[in-house]
């Protein structure tokens, strides 16, 4: 009798093993086919906004006057946020809410609008990024998807995450970085590993898409090969800190510049007209025009690009100069990224500290390259992760020791203020979990009138 209720509840186990097997197979399925071509589409569009910024770049190369355009060329992209696009204005931040508080979704329209923004900024010569426009269009194309297929809202939540993936691996030809960058952004603290697998295949499907297409990321090479030995590692954990805390200070200007700004000019259209004003005069002031656009393409052979900090000669000041040009350009309201200048800063700060700690330029620049980013937006496993895809996990050890220690001293603050704080990076009275960067940073203003409790969503 024991024999035959043993064998009822083996074979009632194995049902329903075939039966979750099943489900699982399905759903997998279903995910497939809405993921595959949504990744393609963003691959697609990020081949293009790759194509087109090396076109505008080399148009701008040409025809040096597009300059004294750039204030003409803000205001028009800033006309046409105010009358079309004041809903989708929160960039990166709207994508990152909408990820932690499913809603209205992300409206379409935030795809061509982002797009063209970032094309003018970079013809005319204004000093962002990529990234921000690749996720933007990633996240807008996900929701347009999740809406087509009607995605209940942890559905949708999923989706906004492999669109930012896929944007992000696609842009920067780091496919595993761009999915952990996906998961990791949202929170400090925590990763959804429930998202892992599908962010990893949209994140290679944009990438392999943007490829398919023709198009060629940049090489970094490091010539000089050194031991990584417990003295390098130590060598660039103490740099980390320098990489921490210049992330902190990017992204703290940007802020404080940008709601400066907002406060003395209410009508969004002139911030542009102001900061383009700026920026032109720093390009009299500073007698250089390197410090424009991407800093990837160089206009004449001496110019100082994010390649020239991984040779031998240094440049002190150049990490400086970027950060002020960066930061003129995107508290204005002008549109692009922050990436790719975070990028050119670290390279060059490591650059400029390497003769310090007695280390090749070419190394100390991988490193800076990456740690900055990861100081600034509080993202040290996707930078660990980018630093193996783009130099080889040759120096795996020292960049990951740089960019944990540059995440751990850029503090409570970061490029994305809708990022919320899951778990504090340091016991901290008055912050609570979940509470928002904006609501950090709110916080610290208010300790200055009185002690005031930060509230965050529980």
């Amino acid at each position: 009798m024991r024999a035959v209720f043993n064998n009822v509840i083996d074979r009632s186990s194995a049902a329903a093993c075939v039966r979750d097997r099943h489900a699982q197979a399905v759903a997998v399925v279903r995910w497939a086919l809405v993921l595959v071509p949504m990744a393609a589409v963003v691959g697609t569009l990020c081949a293009s906004f790759l194509w087109s910024l090396d076109a505008v770049t080399r148009l701008r190369f040409a025809w040096p006057w597009l300059l004294y355009l750039l204030p003409l060329g803000g205001f028009v992209v800033g006309l046409l946020y105010h009358l079309t696009g004041r809903s989708v204005e929160g960039g990166n931040n709207l994508i990152v809410e909408q990820i932690h508080e499913p809603g209205g979704g992300v409206p379409l329209r935030m795809a061509p609008l982002i797009l063209f923004g970032t094309v003018m900024t970079h013809l005319f010569g204004g000093s962002a990024g990529r990234e921000g426009t690749a996720v933007q269009l990633g996240g807008s194309i996900a929701s347009g998807f999740g809406h087509a297929f009607n995605l209940d809202a942890e559905g949708t939540r999923i989706l906004l995450m492999t669109g930012i993936a896929a944007g992000f691996g696609a842009v920067f030809g780091t496919p595993i970085a761009g999915a952990v960058f996906a998961l990791e952004v949202l929170a400090i603290g925590r990763i959804e590993y429930r998202a892992l697998m599908p962010c990893l295949v949209a994140a290679l499907v944009g990438d392999w898409t943007c490829l398919a297409w023709g198009i060629h990321h940049s090489i970094y090479r490091i010539d000089a090969v050194v031991p990584v030995d417990a003295l390098l590692v130590a060598k660039a954990a103490i740099a980390g800190v320098a990489f921490g805390l210049v992330g902190l200070v990017f992204a703290e200007a940007n802020h404080a510049l940008g709601g400066w700004l907002k406060r003395i000019v209410p009508y969004g259209p002139l911030r542009p007209v102001i900061g383009g004003v700026a920026v032109i005069a720093l390009v009299t002031l500073f007698g250089t025009r390197d410090y424009l656009g991407l800093g990837t393409l160089a206009a004449t052979p001496d110019s100082i690009t994010i390649a020239s900090f991984f040779g031998p000669d240094t440049h002190p000041w150049s990490w400086a100069l970027k950060l002020l040009f960066t930061v003129v350009t995107l508290s204005a309201g002008f549109k692009g990224g922050e990436v790719t200048p975070l990028f050119f800063i670290g390279a060059a700060l490591g650059n400029a500290l390497a003769p310090m700690f007695g280390v090749p330029t070419g190394i100390f620049a991988a490193i800076g390259f990456v740690a900055v980013f990861a100081g600034a937006a509080n993202t040290p496993l996707a930078c660990t992760f980018m630093g193996i895809e783009l130099f080889g996990a040759t120096y795996a050890v020292p960049i990951a020791a740089a960019c944990f220690v540059a995440y751990v001293c850029s503090g409570h603050n970061g490029i994305y203020l809708s990022q919320r704080i899951a778990v504090a990076k340091l016991p901290a009275s008055g912050l609570t979990p979940n509470a928002t960067l904006r609501e950090a940073r709110a916080y610290r203003a208010a300790r200055r009138r009185g002690p005031t409790p930060l509230r965050g969503d529980d």
